[in-house]
């Protein structure tokens, strides 16, 4: 059995290929040849916490294996993560798990990779303006998945904390500036950043828009990452609206995230009008962007897929690079 932590796993499977695994991941998915069932999720009521299981099967992919995540508010008393999350690789072909590794990390990887798929399947060629929203712990690898698939120049960092933005921005230009010849910097004027800029990225649980779809411009493309639930809304109904292209990673993401409950609620946006699932673009069952003037827009509230499929990919190339450390029974 072979554990992984979070910076063996960094040093094994760069960003553009966590970007391919989840593209694999979806268009399996799209296709039906993936077995994912229903998230089992129980209470813990003596220490106010829950405890989730997310299992999934890619034969094309030989993914298998279940993601275990704990959510535990009162964590933080103990100077423990609220939020941990374990993944357990199994063996397609024996049934015995052959790794444990950190799932924190994965679904940061898989999170970021899979908006960069988005964008690099509907944004402009040469987008060049970044807006980022939100300045969490699922932004840095949202950053880099967006450097990674479009000749950005220019990146502007939007918190509801100026300093945290700031603090960030700095903290992001030391690790990606060189590397991707990009300058970051803290988004003082979030209108006209969001004006500029030819991809937004939203990461946040906020209940209400993050900002206003006036201020988007023709040809942008934006991701919705942060809205999980139906209680969170962090993308202006106008931009679904305004958008050519609507997609979702799957289509539970029509009834879990709030940017779509939230604008269909009211009337004030039809899921007719939804393009498909990013895998149907993949698969060529559906259009791309078709010109440079489309608003473009994909929603992502994850699926196991996504962090299967991925883990096999980090599992394999750990293997083939002889990192991480062999438990035995």
């Amino acid at each position: 059995m072979l554990v992984l932590k979070s910076d063996e796993m960094k040093a094994v499977l760069t960003m553009p290929e966590a970007i391919q695994a989840d593209k694999d991941a979806l268009a399996l998915y799209s296709q039906n040849k993936v077995t994912i069932p229903l998230r089992v999720n129980l209470d813990v009521p003596e220490h106010e916490g829950q405890s989730l299981y997310m299992p999934g099967y890619a034969a094309d992919a030989n993914a298998l294996g279940v993601k275990i995540v704990s959510v535990y508010p009162r964590n933080i008393e103990k100077g423990l993560t609220s939020v941990p999350a374990t993944m357990v690789l199994v063996d397609a072909e024996t049934g015995q798990v052959c790794s444990i590794m950190d799932g924190t990390y994965l679904t940061q990887l898989r999170t970021g990779a899979v908006a960069g798929a988005g964008t690099d399947m509907l944004a402009k060629e040469d987008a060049s303006v970044f807006t980022l929203i939100g300045t969490g712990g699922q932004a840095e690898t949202q950053l880099e998945a967006v450097l990674a698939v479009r000749p950005i120049k220019q990146v502007y960092v939007s918190d509801l904390n100026t300093e945290r933005a700031e603090s960030f921005a700095k903290e992001m230009t030391e690790l990606y500036g060189e590397k991707y010849q990009t300058k970051i910097e803290a988004a003082h004027d979030l209108e006209a950043a969001i004006r500029e800029s030819d991809v937004i990225t939203a990461v946040t649980t906020s209940p209400v828009k993050t900002f206003d779809g006036k201020w988007v411009k023709p040809g942008a493309h934006i991701n919705g990452v942060g809205s999980y639930t139906p209680q969170m809304a962090e993308v202006d109904a106008l931009v679904l609206q305004r958008a050519s292209k609507v997609y979702c990673d799957t289509t539970d993401a029509l009834v879990e995230s709030g940017d779509f409950t939230q604008a269909v609620e009211p009337g004030v946006f039809d899921l007719a009008s939804v393009t498909g699932e990013l895998g149907d673009l993949l698969i060529g069952k559906t259009a791309g962007r078709e010109s440079d003037e489309e608003i473009t827009y994909f929603n992502t509230t994850g699926n196991a897929v996504l962090d299967i499929v991925t883990a096999q990919r980090i599992y394999e190339a750990a293997i083939a690079k002889g990192i991480g450390s062999t438990l035995e029974f």
